[in-house]
């Protein structure tokens, strides 16, 4: 050993040179360099053994969100995935860097939550987003679903994704019902969807699931409103993510605007992604699906083809019910005139709430005067007797409800001396007769955000036999709408009935304050009478 390092030692060292390369050839060097991957993507991360190999063991099945990841995060992309990623987006050229908004419309069971709460996890631990954050800040992984159980199988995702992989188990600081947050300033936090709950963060990535199911009993459009309050969260955080993800609704909302506007289109930082159940998880039962299609092929086409139904359309125009609304919350009880009421009962322990309308008829127009509605938990008969006191008060004795209420009601009023008759007439029915009384401004509204918030939502559905149907939309509610549309209908001897070709007709020749605004009309008589 000595020997070998004496003749080592003795050996003359060999003189090597490096001519440095030309300014071109370093330019293309540096270039090159940049170019290749430098660090983990997510890609490697679902195929090494030591982080998320073991939670997607076929992962075969999973080729369609795969090229779907990486069209999101501008990575290379094989044969395959190129043509996936071709069929699902409308596309030609992939992205060549990451996304900062993808629209994704995908059907039931497609695999979309696990796949968010994967992303979610990966943008939290794999993306250093501390140059961004300033001491003390915490940047938030935002992912916000229709409702607390869509949240929770989020969070059941989140959860297994860091627990099951021992070196992100470690990087939990601290854990509750609703996110968990990191060692490295990040935390994965899951909330409803509010436009409150983005507020007064620092958002690294929002994913906001099952958008197109979002509703709000105080907003007409919640799903905007909670896009428009995360971008301005996010502006602080050059390589922030939005991904909005749902199977598809009705053509309206911000799923649909998007995916309308983005699909097909070259933009280079906003991409939308359709595609069916089968086509993102091809394991699905085919027989499950033919059943499907079989039984109601519109339904399916949405839950399980990711097509926006076109049987589903608004049943009201904002404008319309805008044009009849008047400034007052609450009219006071005239002796001049006959009340009317119509009530839609509730037990008291689901979600539905109990409501009552009371109104008029002045001038020729059903003028709403008074909207009471209690929310769950609350006790039936407590409830029922504050409204029939409130009905004596307007001298009614008698009120029309809900005819799916049963007997109850109709049990509990008459204890007041308030007789219950069960309406003769089917929700749909009620509400397209009070469609052309709202067109025609034959009808006077209150300000009350509730009753305009449930009555844009309605929506028109028509089944495979032609046959029209008028109701809230999934997660939904239209307990004050259908009060306040029930009393208004049930006044007068003219009824109108709402088709889809909307040829109904104005009475014959309408009086000259007929023919004006209805808000109008019913404003000047009640100044006359100093109100």
């Amino acid at each position: 050993m000595g020997l070998r390092r004496e003749r080592l030692a003795s050996k003359p060292p060999t003189k090597t040179t490096t001519t440095p390369p030309a300014p071109i050839e370093r330019e293309r060097l540096d270039k090159h360099k940049r170019s290749e991957p430098s660090r983990l993507t997510l890609l490697d991360a679902m195929e090494d053994p030591n982080l998320f190999a073991g939670l997607f063991p076929d992962l075969e099945s999973w080729l369609a969100w795969r090229a779907f990841i990486a069209a999101a995060f501008g990575l290379p992309m094989s044969a395959e995935q190129l043509a996936i990623y071709r069929s699902c987006t409308g596309r030609t050229e992939p992205p060549s860097q990451q996304m900062r908004t993808m629209v994704l419309v995908v059907g039931r069971r497609g695999g979309k939550s696990r796949i968010l709460a994967l992303i979610a996890v990966w943008l939290a631990c794999f993306v250093d987003h501390s140059k961004y954050l300033d001491a003390g800040e915490l940047g938030v992984v935002q992912v916000l679903a229709a409702d607390r159980d869509q949240a929770k199988v989020l969070l059941r995702y989140v959860k297994a994704f860091l627990h099951r992989v021992p070196m992100l188990h470690r990087m939990i600081k601290r854990a509750s019902q609703v996110g968990i947050e990191l060692s490295n300033s990040i935390a994965i936090e899951i909330t409803t969807s509010s436009y409150r709950a983005v507020r007064g963060r620092t958002v690294v990535a929002a994913l906001c699931d099952e958008i197109a199911f979002w509703s709000s009993e105080n907003s007409v459009n919640p799903d905007q409103e909670v896009i428009n309050a995360i971008k301005p969260a996010m502006a602080t955080i050059p390589s922030s993510m939005l991904l909005i993800a749902s199977s598809p609704y009705s053509r309206r909302g911000v799923l649909y605007r998007m995916h309308k506007q983005y699909h097909g289109v070259d933009d280079a930082l906003t991409l939308s992604w359709q595609a069916p159940t089968d086509v993102m998880n091809p394991t699905i039962d085919r027989d499950f699906l033919d059943q499907q299609y079989s039984e109601d092929a519109a339904s399916a086409s949405a839950e399980y083809g990711a097509q926006f139904r076109s049987d589903i359309e608004a049943f009201i125009n904002r404008e319309a019910i805008e044009a009849v609304t008047s400034d007052e919350h609450e009219r006071p009880y005239l002796s001049e005139f006959q009340y009317h009421a119509f009530v839609d009962p509730a037990g008291g322990s689901g979600r539905d709430s109990f409501t009552l309308a009371l109104a008029h008829v002045e001038g020729g127009f059903s003028v709403l005067d008074v909207i009471r509605e209690v929310r769950p938990p609350f006790s039936p008969e407590a409830t029922v007797q504050m409204m029939a006191e409130l009905l004596k008060a307007y001298s009614i004795r008698k009120i029309v409800g809900d005819r799916y209420a049963g007997e109850w009601p109709r049990e509990q009023f008459s204890k007041h001396g308030i007789t219950y008759e069960p309406s003769a007439r089917p929700k749909s029915q009620i509400y397209s007769e009070f469609l052309p009384l709202l067109n025609s401004k034959r009808c006077l509204l209150l300000d009350h955000q509730k009753l305009f918030s449930q009555l844009v939502a309605l929506e028109r559905r028509t089944a495979r036999g032609g046959k029209d149907s008028i109701d809230h939309a999934p997660n939904g509610h239209d307990d004050v709408a259908n009060a306040a549309a029930g009393v208004i209908t049930s006044m007068g001897s003219r009824k109108y009935r709402y088709d889809c070709t909307m040829a109904w007709a104005l009475p014959s020749e309408p009086s000259k304050d007929d023919r004006s605004s209805a808000s109008e009309y019913v404003s000047r008589l009640l100044r006359s009478r100093g109100l």
